[in-house]
């Protein structure tokens, strides 16, 4: 689905619980109603749930008629763990992977986390490049910086070096000040980094899911939405009503400015998810 020429997609993940995994047909049922360009599907913390990420891009391919984007990760993988992936994505017929450095699990001990083959994203990109023929790779942006890296700068200097390596599009991490990924937008053209540069946004739903995500991707809170959350915190539903409401005049603003994509993260909600595309539509 394209709203006026940028292209809506989601993401979704493997449910943590094999007792809940059927569910997540339903979702996907439910978001493939929307016509996106393309679903990724996530990979869990250290690669836990490989398998059924596999599974479930193969039911969006072969049943849905969608294009999914795999994620794949350094960390939790050793080459080895790599090349029976690269063999069961080509069994399947599966063709773009989002190539991560991906998230430490909390569990993980320094030796097994260092002790990763591929270092950086960038690795892992130039590997998959080599050595998988007709793969499509994808990479990961920060508008903000990676919470790890030195500087934008730096940042942008290795995101370069991503693209260089091989990743054809880019999906960025979320943000919600729309003005710091628009400077993150110029900067990397003056880099550049001309790839598609999907923009990755998360609704919201709760106060609990704020603080954690922010926590999580060292994302700033302009203004506007802070006075959202000193408004409803404690009125649950108004917070859901007004932080959508802030989702969809964020997305409003980007499809105005043209960007590449709209990712939406929508935490395997489809109802949420068919709001939002529903009223920027």
């Amino acid at each position: 689905m394209k709203i006026k020429d940028t292209e809506i997609s989601f993401e979704v993940f493997p449910p943590k619980k094999d007792d809940e995994f059927e569910g997540v047909y339903n979702v996907l049922d439910s978001l493939a109603l929307l016509k996106p360009g393309f679903i990724s599907v996530t990979y869990g913390a250290g690669g836990s749930r490989s398998k059924k990420t596999l599974e479930i891009a193969s039911y969006i391919q072969d049943r849905l008629n969608i294009a999914p984007v795999v994620h794949m990760t350094c960390v939790g993988n050793k080459e080895s763990d790599i090349k029976k992936v690269i063999g069961e994505l080509k069994d399947r017929k599966l063709t773009s992977v989002l190539a991560l450095r991906g998230d430490r699990p909390i569990d993980m001990t320094d030796e097994v986390f260092e002790s990763r083959d591929f270092a950086h994203a960038s690795d892992l990109t130039a590997y998959l490049k080599a050595n998988t023929p007709g793969l499509s790779v994808w990479g990961a942006c920060y508008p903000e910086k990676h919470f790890e890296a030195e500087s934008m700068e730096s940042d942008l200097d290795m995101l370069k070096k991503k693209v260089e390596a091989g990743a054809e599009s880019l999906i960025s991490q979320l943000f919600l000040d729309n003005e710091a990924y628009f400077r993150f937008l110029d900067m990397a053209r003056k880099r550049g980094i001309n790839v598609p540069i999907h923009a990755g946004v998360m609704p919201l739903t709760s106060a609990a899911q704020v603080e954690r995500c922010i926590g999580m991707s060292a994302t700033s809170v302009p203004k506007e939405y802070s006075d959202i959350i000193a408004k409803y915190d404690n009125s649950p539903e108004e917070f859901r009503k007004a932080s959508l409401s802030y989702t969809v005049n964020q997305i409003n603003e980007l499809i105005e400015n043209k960007v590449d994509g709209v990712h939406i993260y929508s935490m395997n909600k489809p109802k949420t998810t068919a709001e939002i595309v529903e009223a920027v539509s």
